[in-house]
């Protein structure tokens, strides 16, 4: 059985395959649900998928915790780019004490049958944007540690 990542970024899936040979890429129009649990909405998208498609399924969600904003916006980084950008995030950080903030990647993977997650966690802090610009809020987290 293929075994297919669901994402339509075609960097995403680069690396992906990278690090699983063999893996295909998917993309499926599939709806996301607002919500705060990434495992919560990576559920329902990989319910979704088996719905149209046969085969073993992964999807990945990365988002953005701030500590100073207790922990949104979460998954919900996407939109709070949309508005803010990047510029917008970082000065809104800049307004409280604690710029601290950890980077949650949740991969969820499903066989038709049977879900599981698997989580990874990066500490940093927020700063002013800087360095490469291609990925969203990329620019403004700094893992601890770096310079």
């Amino acid at each position: 059985m293929t075994l297919y990542f669901i994402t339509g970024n075609k960097g995403k899936l680069e690396e992906a395959q990278r690090i699983v040979p063999g893996v295909e890429g998917i993309e499926l129009d599939l709806p996301e649900i607002q919500e705060l649990d990434p495992q919560k909405v990576i559920a329902e998208k990989l319910k979704e998928a088996t719905k149209s498609h046969e085969g073993e399924f992964f999807i990945e969600d990365t988002s953005l915790y701030i500590s100073c904003l207790n922990g949104f916006p979460g998954p919900l980084i996407k939109w709070f780019l949309d508005r803010l950008g990047n510029d917008g995030i970082a000065n809104l950080v800049t307004k409280y004490p604690d710029h601290s903030a950890v980077v949650k990647t949740v991969v969820g993977y499903s066989n038709g049958e049977d879900l599981h997650f698997f989580t990874g966690e990066l500490n940093g802090t927020i700063v002013s944007p800087r360095g490469d610009k291609d990925f969203g809020w990329g620019p403004i987290f700094q893992p601890a540690g770096y310079s």
